[in-house]
């Protein structure tokens, strides 16, 4: 099967074969997984529109992905696009990009929807030490999901909130690097909804707070000195609110260039990551949370779980 989800700043797919049913525990056997960056939401939350050399830019990483999931004999396909094609008002020339160049249409899931296969994708295979209930965040580019539940009962309540690390950029982060009263408007806007979310939520009643997605991966392999992503040593890696606030600071305060400077930057989050940082940070900081756990796995292995 093939699993593809399309946010706001990147596209990513996931080949894998399903386990037996009868091992409930087994994991799913990755074939593949790719991601590209192609900032489909560029100026959405401006414009309220998606921008044609986005939709193009997308549909070029689409193509690429149709020839492999063609060439891997895959048997079921499902896409799910999240924030920036709920948004926009010209989402019909998106869906119909993708029919044409997919073979499927794109499934725009709802807030709630991306909420709940995003935590599927998460608490599978979660360590002994990362305690239940968990409060799953998965921060994008165009919005953050907040899920609170356990494997056991499954999830108890969730959002999805417009403080994607894009759309904080594009809001609010102007300078390179930005002024610390771009800085300080973000985090106001940011701690306004995160407030918000915990509120709809019982994200306060978590023991375990887990991270999801690019901005979180990368605080992380930053906070452990990586001299190279390897998802092998950042997947279930846990670091505390100090470690997150000093990469927090450290990235506020460089321009993108700088950024590019560290070896697990990917040169398409250089931009972003220090709103993605900053989301991560407050949502630490309004939870009482002194640690995240990160997870590579995430929403696209959730999309995958679904199609079993």
């Amino acid at each position: 099967m093939a699993a593809i989800d399309c946010g706001t700043n990147s596209i990513r797919l996931l080949i894998a074969d399903l386990p037996d049913p009868s091992a409930a525990s087994a994991p799913l056997v990755d074939v593949s997984r790719r991601m590209e960056i192609v900032r489909l939401g560029q100026g959405v939350d401006r414009t309220g529109m998606l921008a044609p050399e986005a939709i193009e830019r997308t549909r070029v990483a689409l193509a690429d992905y149709a020839a492999e999931i063609e060439k891997a004999g895959v048997e079921r396909v499902r896409m799910c696009a999240t924030s920036a094609s709920r948004d926009a008002s010209n989402a019909a020339d998106f869906r119909a990009m993708v029919e044409r160049t997919l073979g499927v249409p794109p499934e725009v899931v709802t807030g709630d929807e991306e909420a709940r296969l995003s935590f599927t994708g998460a608490v599978r295979g979660l360590p002994a030490d990362a305690e239940p209930p968990y409060l799953v965040v998965d921060i994008g580019g165009g919005s953050t999901e907040f899920v609170v539940g356990t494997r056991a009962d499954g999830v108890r309540g969730a959002i999805s909130v417009d403080i994607g690390c894009v759309r904080m950029t594009e809001r609010h982060l102007h300078g390179d690097p930005p002024t610390p009263a771009q800085a300080a408007a973000a985090e106001a806007d940011i701690a306004a909804a995160v407030d918000r979310a915990l509120a709809a939520v019982p994200g306060r009643e978590a023991a375990t707070l887990v991270g999801l997605a690019g901005s979180v991966t990368t605080v992380v392999a930053l906070a452990e000195g990586l001299r190279e992503y390897d998802p092998s040593r950042i997947h279930h890696a846990r670091v505390s609110y100090e470690q997150v606030a000093e990469v927090t600071a450290d990235l506020l305060g460089k321009s993108s260039e700088q950024r590019l400077a560290y070896p697990v930057m990917h040169p398409g989050r250089a931009d972003v990551i220090g709103a993605g940082a900053l989301v991560l940070r407050v949502i630490m900081e309004r939870a009482g949370m002194p640690s995240v756990v990160a997870s590579e796995h995430d929403i696209l292995d959730g999309i995958a779980w679904s199609l079993a």
